[in-house]
């Protein structure tokens, strides 16, 4: 009997034009060396920025027991993980037939994984970040979000500036936050993150689904931008309002991160309709 290989799946985003310069930047940022150097004042101004660099958070042995934890659940060998999303630019590939090598590099993301893979459960609980996620929220922190972002040689597309406080049911003055963690070198060739540093003290601004769910291009601002490149195992740490983007990937380099989200043990949940009615830009009649 011939068993059919599972249906391949997308994320929401699309392919498109987007403004020349729109992750044009600054300058570059670099943070603190390890978890043991964050200071007061980096917590400080942390709140005041909406970011945080931590450069060697993570050792290189971390970093590959993490791409390792990936590997085995794109070899398919977990069967009840289906959180593999493909570049749309995949759809004509046989990706059956591909070793997990090179099926990498047609993955866009992978969604909710820690509860299928120890390897990457202890790592989005890593008693250091826990511990620094605690500090910049002021109580425990609780994960409510992993995903894994590749951007594939050539083929990753660009994430166009967002907040990440408009995909979440949770209050909106509570304090998220993501944790981003790079497991190649990020750089500004191959897509690494560019955030506007204070922008998270603006509110709120609406988002409309375009090439993904996002701030409309001609809304951005980014005449403040920086770059945010990272060595592998290096963490940027950044408020859930804070607004950021990432370009595309036209280098021949991997680009692939962790990103896991906490909130407060407190915050209080919302509703998709409370989220749409501050968030949806179409249904606000906002235009873009």
């Amino acid at each position: 009997m011939t068993v059919a290989a599972p249906e391949r799946q997308f994320d929401d985003g699309l392919s498109g034009e987007f403004p020349q310069g729109l992750y044009d930047s600054t300058g570059i940022v670099t943070g603190v060396d390890g978890f043991d150097a964050v200071t007061d004042a980096h917590v400080a101004r942390f709140h005041e920025q909406g970011y945080l660099i931590v450069e060697n958070a993570f050792t290189a042995q971390e970093v590959q027991i993490a791409l390792d934890g990936l590997f085995h659940l794109l070899s398919g060998a977990v069967e009840e993980f289906d959180g593999v999303q493909y570049e749309r630019a995949s759809a004509g590939v046989a990706i059956e037939d591909l070793s997990v090598e090179e099926k990498q590099d047609y993955v866009r993301k992978f969604m909710s994984f820690v509860d299928y893979d120890e390897r990457l459960n202890e790592l989005a609980h890593h008693p250091l970040l826990l511990a620094l996620v605690e500090r910049l929220i002021g109580e425990a922190p609780v994960l409510f979000q992993s995903m894994a972002l590749l951007k594939p040689p050539r083929l990753g597309r660009d994430k166009p500036w967002h907040q990440d406080a408009a995909y979440f049911q949770i209050e909106l003055d509570a304090k998220v936050v993501g944790c981003w963690i790079a497991l190649d070198e990020a750089t500004i060739e191959n897509g690494c993150m560019v955030i506007a540093p204070g922008s998270h003290l603006n509110g709120p601004v609406v988002h409309f689904r375009r090439r993904d769910w996002q701030i409309c291009d001609t809304d951005v601002d980014n005449s403040g931008a920086v770059a945010v490149p990272l060595k592998p195992g290096g963490l940027l740490i950044f408020q859930s309002l804070l607004h950021h983007g990432t370009p595309p990937n036209d280098s021949g380099l991997r680009r692939r991160a962790l990103q896991f989200h906490y909130r407060p043990q407190s915050a209080p949940l919302t509703s998709q309709e409370e989220r749409l009615a501050i968030f949806g830009g179409e249904g606000l009649g906002a235009k873009c």
